[in-house]
């Protein structure tokens, strides 16, 4: 029986960020209620008290006395509140500089953490953030929500059974065109801080997808990138921050890559694909047509495995609700991590030992070390560098 059986109850959730004018918070929103365990309760959902209350209340429909004027006071009133209505846990949905204070606050005042890509503004928060989870019982999620795919789990399951043999190589691209011009002139508020370096970090268009590339790159292979050598660009003038570049990856099995990232790929949508290839077969993933997964041999023919279908490994079959034909996509995938999480949250307070399938603050900090590796690589004329 899993703790959220054994314990009969929804956990409940507090958001930071998301408010008027945000994509994401709606999706965090949509993802963690989709499987019936989670729900909201309460929010901060903008660094202006009065947009926060009012996103509180005309978004998420929530009582005036749970949408607060900042997260400080919301982690304060909610630790006081009875143990039977406190949130039990909060989703970071900001942008980057925001996560690293946001989340020490959340830990310190008790209560478990679901975080947005990257983990951190810097590295340096990253790892000071692993050292304060090192020492707390708090759970930590980051949200690289691709992982939740079935036939991500199926390539992962694949690949660790041995069916492709020995990879040899990964490649990862991830495209889109959204910024081929100077959006963040326009008054998108979505291009504003993803180009600003004091919100965004580091890098632009490698913290935003690259970094979603690296992480399912390594997720699905089991090895995790020990070298690359970068080739960033920044092609719409006057932007502060890359928008398009080229990794080459040595993996720590041996395997060799590349990872592509643009928003400048005029037409592309969310062109996430993955391939991998081994000594016996090969495997290619589409995030735009997530429910198949094309399996090639060197004597026989093309094999194309679907969510839901015949021969899945359990892997797969765990993460999916839907018979074969029923499309399952990104807002389930996504939920996947949030079902997952839940159900450690009760375990965890039910004194049982559950550990769910999610992306944590270890790979939080990989994450972070690929981002400031592939701009340094770039700053030096692509050189190779040890991550």
């Amino acid at each position: 029986m899993s703790g959220n059986e054994q314990a009969g109850r929804k956990v409940r959730m507090g958001m930071i960020g998301g408010g008027e004018g945000a994509f994401i918070g709606a999706v965090h929103r949509m993802a963690a209620e989709l499987d019936g365990e989670i729900e909201l309760v309460c929010g901060a959902f903008s660094s202006d008290p009065e947009r926060s209350k009012r996103s509180g209340q005309t978004l998420y429909r929530l009582p005036p006395e749970r949408c607060y004027p900042d997260y400080a006071t919301m982690f304060k009133m909610e630790a006081e509140r009875p143990a039977e209505q406190r949130m039990d846990f909060v989703t970071i949905a900001t942008p980057n500089h925001v996560h690293f204070d946001a989340a020490r606050a959340a830990i310190e005042a008790g209560f478990h953490v679901v975080c947005d890509k990257p983990v951190t503004h810097r590295l340096s928060d990253a790892q000071a953030l692993q050292s304060l989870l090192e020492g707390s019982d708090r759970l930590f999620c980051l949200t690289h929500n691709y992982t939740g795919y079935p036939m991500i789990r199926e390539a992962r399951s694949l690949i660790a059974s041995g069916v492709l043999g020995a990879v040899r190589r990964a490649d990862c691209e991830y495209l889109q065109g959204w910024l081929a011009t100077a959006e963040e002139e326009t008054s998108n508020k979505q291009a504003e801080w993803r180009t600003d370096p004091a919100r965004s970090g580091a890098a632009g268009c490698f913290g935003d997808i690259g970094s979603h590339a690296q992480n399912l790159l390594e997720f699905v292979t089991g090895q995790s990138i020990a070298s690359l050598c970068a080739d960033l660009n920044t092609w719409v003038s006057g932007r502060a921050l890359d928008d398009d570049g080229n990794v080459l990856i040595r993996l720590s099995g041996g395997a060799r890559g590349v990872i592509s990232a643009s928003q400048v790929a005029v037409g592309e949508e969310n062109g996430l694909k993955l391939r991998v290839y081994g000594e016996k077969g090969g495997l290619t993933w589409s995030q735009m047509e997530p429910n198949s997964l094309r399996l090639t041999w060197p004597d026989r023919s093309v094999e194309i495995r679907r969510t839901g279908g015949p021969s899945i490994t359990p892997a797969a079959a765990d993460v999916t609700r839907l018979p074969a034909g029923h499309p399952e996509g990104y807002l389930e995938a996504f939920a996947v991590l949030y079902r997952d999480f839940a159900r450690a949250v009760l375990a965890r307070e039910a004194g049982e030992d559950f550990a769910p399938d999610v992306p944590g603050i270890v790979e939080g900090v990989r994450g972070m070390r690929f981002i400031e590796a592939v701009v340094e690589s770039s700053a030096a004329g692509a050189a190779w560098l040890e991550i």
